[in-house]
């Protein structure tokens, strides 16, 4: 489990296939002395496993899954990624819930900048995680835990404050790139719920969410 508050952007050193398996070796010099093997770190938005240990740099195994998945398998060495060990019983919560499981890969629409330092940022999505997204919740962008301004028929907007965009990739964004996206765990299950209830849990739109449908679920008493 992850906050969504990324602590290094490192930076991918190469990637290459190993027993099935994609390896990558990322370079994070401040990151990497306090990893061991098998603990979980998120990668640019999704949850791998240190399979060796360095120095300077980590590496990290990705499963086809993760490779279809994500926008990991496209990059090159020299890429930055937004970097986020495991969250402990003992931290504070100050993001939100990252499962560290991207739910899909979006498109950035537009980036719009809003005086010299902070920018609003689109991105398009597919229909079926988009109703999971809702104005003022809670999105993650590569792994960096963001509230969502406004949802439109494409896709949503989030703010990026200057803070995130000097501590984060999300300042290398522009027209095009694509990004790992994971919407809020809870609005999955009430969807998966409400899906259920209906019978409705391969259909892409959202079943209507109303007073009656969460008394009978439980969520209200």
């Amino acid at each position: 489990m992850f906050t969504g508050l990324i602590e290094e952007v490192g930076r991918l050193v190469s990637s290459r296939p190993r027993t099935g398996m994609t390896l990558l070796e990322i370079e994070a010099p401040g990151m990497a002395p306090h990893l061991r093997f098998g603990q979980s770190v998120a990668v640019s938005g999704a949850c791998l496993t240190v399979v060796e240990e360095g120095k300077t740099r980590f590496f990290v195994e990705m499963m086809a899954e993760t490779v279809q998945r994500t926008r990991l398998g496209a990059l090159r060495p020299g890429a930055r990624l937004n970097l986020e060990r495991a969250l402990s019983l003992q931290a504070r919560l100050d993001g939100h819930i990252v499962q560290g499981h991207v739910d899909s890969v979006g498109t950035v629409r537009r980036v719009d900048r809003a005086g010299l330092f902070s920018a609003r940022l689109w991105v398009d999505l597919e229909e079926r995680p988009l109703v999971e997204v809702i104005p003022k919740g809670s999105v993650a962008v590569d792994g960096v835990s963001l509230t969502v301004i406004d949802v439109d028929t494409g896709g949503f907007s989030v703010g990026l404050i200057p803070t995130t965009q000097k501590e984060t990739t999300l300042a290398d964004l522009a027209e095009g790139h694509k990004v790992n996206i994971e919407t809020d765990v809870l609005a999955k299950y009430v969807r998966r719920m409400l899906g259920v209830r209906s019978g409705a849990e391969e259909s892409q739109a959202p079943v209507p969410l109303t007073e009656e449908a969460l008394r009978e679920l439980g969520w209200l008493s």
